[in-house]
């Protein structure tokens, strides 16, 4: 229904062939609500959600937010003992998860979690998934639509709602709750001015989303969207051309987007782009991971100046901002400081650094809500310096006030005590002839500590030289950034964005080793 040769959609939700209007959602919505408060959910409880971008994602979020409840939306690539961990962790009330997901939780769950099972509907997959319903095993676990249709609809007032709790993870350690405070109306005001200013969420527009909105910045994105569109199409998975298709055949003007998607649209032969009308865009922001130099300037060249980027983490929320302008004259900058946010670079003995340097990364935007990590507020204390927090980034601050990120903390490779920064090789190696897509960290390494080791996919029907590939890198880079090990892999391991799960790949060399770093 939202692809090419469709009716214009208007005053609702689109996912693929289904449609549901705004009216019929807040039905559906203040029915979700009344049925999990009748499970016990009130204020500050957790409602945890195992789903693929789907309306029951929406209306779920909406529900809980309205008793005052924490969303708490964990990432369904996730090995059943990291879902059962964040279950555990967050004390979740109730879990809402698709059916194949939660087949795939062979664990018994965790005891006092109210089950409600959504029937997954095959035009959200983008493979073969597993069949069969827990439901049928286990005849407490409620079903989606049943359930719904039993509840009397919540009519008491909204209680005010925190935003969703995010669990972010790290290279090594298990994941945190991000969980932040309930904001004051004057956080609220910050918040949704900051959401449209950055993300170009204002009310009426035509918005599409294909990131997984169990990631923070989609998950902002996407339930703001639901509030304000006029039109808003959810992607499960992100095919370019089918991006290209529905955003002509629904006037899209405004995406969220990371770079991994730029790359896969100019990667589209040359007629393919050249068959759709992409006119209706007006706002694409993006952010999640370093975008390429040339494939900003080539996606700026194709769509116009509307291409803008942000910074920003789990636990800080956006805090710079560059325009598609600004991008040209500062080639791989993330921008200026976003209202009054506060940024300064630390070296590692806690003192600021000059412009130029590099160093660790300290933000924080005033007026945005602050927060712990549930469970650990010890480590809460662990990511601030003088009022500021970091997201384990290192970068410098250039004389006109630009950030430009080196790379994380913890992806950062000490070879021989000589910091290595993985993002920049990998922005060369991306850029080769052939290369699909790739992954470069460290792996132990008996004399220098570590070493580099690149994991390269190579696009369908090319067959990669490892030599090559080297002497390419080797024109472009120092000799001790070309990784020593290379590796030809297909089909890497990654989300429904595109971006490739690092740690699954890192994570047998160093348990060879004992060690994490």
């Amino acid at each position: 229904m939202s692809g090419a040769g469709n009716p214009l959609l208007s005053g609702g939700v689109a996912v693929n062939d289904r449609f549901i209007s705004f009216e019929a959602m807040d039905e559906r919505v203040k029915r979700v609500a009344g049925g999990l408060s009748s499970l016990g959910v009130t204020a500050g409880d957790c409602v945890a959600l195992l789903l693929r971008n789907d309306t029951p994602f929406l209306e779920v979020s909406y529900g809980a937010m309205l008793l005052g409840a924490y969303v708490v939306p964990i990432n369904w690539h996730f090995m059943a003992d990291e879902v059962l961990y964040i279950l555990d962790d967050c004390a979740a009330k109730v879990l809402v998860a698709h059916s194949d997901l939660l087949v795939a939780l062979d664990a018994e769950l965790p005891k006092g979690v109210a089950v409600i099972e959504v029937d997954t509907s095959f035009d959200i997959v983008a493979r073969p998934v597993a069949d069969g319903h827990r439901r049928d095993k286990n005849p407490k676990i409620l079903e989606y639509e049943r359930w719904i249709g039993s509840q009397q609809p919540y009519d008491r007032p909204a209680i005010p709602a925190p935003q969703s709790m995010i669990y972010t993870s790290g290279t090594t350690g298990r994941p945190k709750g991000v969980r932040r405070e309930v904001p004051s109306p004057k956080q609220i005001e910050a918040v949704v001015n900051m959401r449209a200013d950055v993300y170009g969420l204002v009310s009426g527009i035509r918005a599409l989303l294909a990131g997984p909105m169990y990631h923070a910045a989609p998950n902002s994105f996407g339930t703001r969207a639901g509030q304000i569109a006029d039109l808003f199409v959810i992607e499960p998975y992100f095919d370019a051309e089918r991006f290209l298709q529905i955003v002509e055949a629904q006037k899209i003007d405004t995406t969220f987007m990371v770079p991994t998607m730029f790359i896969r649209l100019l990667r589209l032969p040359e007629d393919v782009r050249a068959k759709y009308d992409v006119s209706s865009l007006k706002h694409v922001i993006h952010a999640g991971s370093p975008c390429p130099g040339d494939v900003k300037k080539a996606m700026i060249d194709w769509l116009g100046p509307i291409v803008h980027e942000y910074y920003g983490g789990t636990e800080s929320g956006a805090v710079t901002f560059i325009t598609a302008e600004e991008s040209l004259k500062k080639p791989g900058s993330v921008g200026r400081p976003y209202g009054d946010t506060i940024i300064r670079i630390y070296d590692d003995a806690g003192k600021v650094l000059p412009a130029g340097e590099v160093g660790h990364i300290y933000v924080r935007m005033p007026d945005y809500p602050d927060f712990t990590y549930h469970n650990a507020p010890e480590k809460r204390k662990e990511v601030g310096l003088d009022g500021l927090i970091t997201c384990g980034d290192m970068g410098y601050l250039d004389e006109d006030g630009y950030l430009f990120i080196r790379d994380r903390k913890n992806d950062m490779v000490i070879s021989g005590g000589v910091n290595i920064y993985p993002a920049e090789i990998e922005a060369v190696l991306i850029q080769l002839p052939g290369v699909k897509d790739c992954a470069v960290f460290g792996i132990p390494h008996p004399e220098f500590g570590e070493t580099l080791i690149a994991f390269i996919e190579p696009l369908e029907g090319v067959e990669l030289d490892i030599g090559t590939v080297r002497e390419q890198m080797g024109k472009q880079l120092a000799g001790y950034k070309v990784p020593r090990r290379m590796e030809i892999r297909h089909n890497l391991p990654r989300e429904d964005s595109g971006k490739i799960f690092k740690k699954h790949l890192r994570a047998p060399f160093w348990a060879e080793a004992g060690r994490q770093i």
